[in-house]
């Protein structure tokens, strides 16, 4: 199978999830099963709300309650890690909505407390392993039986920019987002026949709360404040900014719907014309 290389996509920058003109044009999604993870914040979050402002009917999934109960939507605490917390998601969102007709692996933990490869605790290979690769495998593999059935269906995972080159001191992320892609591809190819699409989104750095702890961590190691961190990777950007989770989360919806039924095995980089 030929590997596509990855591209840049330019979506709205507007960061309200009411529906607007461009919403009710894109109609792709409307009344659509649409299973949302790592939904609680940032960029899954933002996925949510504008795939339920568009129309689709949407099952918020993340590992805490607490941070679900401010979403207007119905939603589910899981451990997505795990097989049990997997089905629990997809088993309550075909429950209360119906079978999925959109997957969005958004959740992931990032690579903070990561070390270089000779000191990296192997606990936490396991663990980046377990949330970033496993649950998404699994969460495919429970729901495209029914989207086969269906001849019709959604694959959306987020991997990010360290899917496609090496980040220091963050290898099993970095292992997690290479891997992510192969698990996107093998979806593209094997649900291709069943009119499945599977795609993966890049973000380059986008200013959520997991890359907020990042740079906490990388301030704290080199002397610099939080600022000046994101001063500093907001210049690996043309643009002079880093990605919004608005976005990311405008090139999810657009991947999700009907009118992206021509594209499938791609990675698609949100990283401001970064075209390392």
């Amino acid at each position: 199978m030929t590997t596509k290389s990855a591209q840049t996509f330019g979506a709205p920058t507007s960061s309200s999830t009411a529906p607007s003109c461009y919403d009710k044009c894109m109609a792709g999604v409307q009344d659509k099963i649409a299973l949302v993870t790592g939904a609680s914040r940032g960029i899954g979050r933002v996925a949510a709300e504008l795939l339920r402002a568009r129309g689709a009917r949407v099952m918020a999934v993340s590992r805490s309650e607490e941070d679900l109960a401010s979403l207007d939507m119905e939603s589910v605490a899981a451990d997505l890690g795990t097989l049990e917390g997997c089905t629990l998601a997809v088993e309550t969102t075909v429950e209360r909505l119906g079978p999925v007709d959109i997957l969005v692996c958004n959740h992931g933990i990032g690579s903070a407390h990561e070390k270089v490869i000779w000191k990296q605790d192997t606990a936490t290979w396991a663990e980046t392993m377990r949330v970033n690769l496993d649950g998404p495998f699994y969460l495919a593999r429970l729901v495209m039986p029914q989207m086969v059935e269906r001849k019709s269906g959604r694959l959306v995972f987020t991997s990010s920019t360290a899917g496609q080159i090496a980040e220091e001191a963050g290898s099993a992320y970095t292992s997690s987002k290479h891997g992510l892609l192969g698990l996107m591809r093998s979806a593209a190819l094997e649900g291709g026949p069943y009119n499945i699409t599977s795609n993966g989104v890049l973000p380059g750095w986008v200013r959520t709360s997991m890359a907020e702890r990042s740079a906490q961590s990388e301030a704290q190691e080199r002397g610099l404040t939080v600022d000046e961190i994101w001063q500093e990777r907001a210049a690996l950007y043309p643009a002079g900014r880093v990605p919004t989770a608005d976005e990311v989360a405008q090139l999810i919806a657009f991947l999700a719907s009907d009118e992206a039924s021509g594209i499938s095995g791609q990675a698609i980089k949100v990283a401001l014309g970064d075209l390392a």
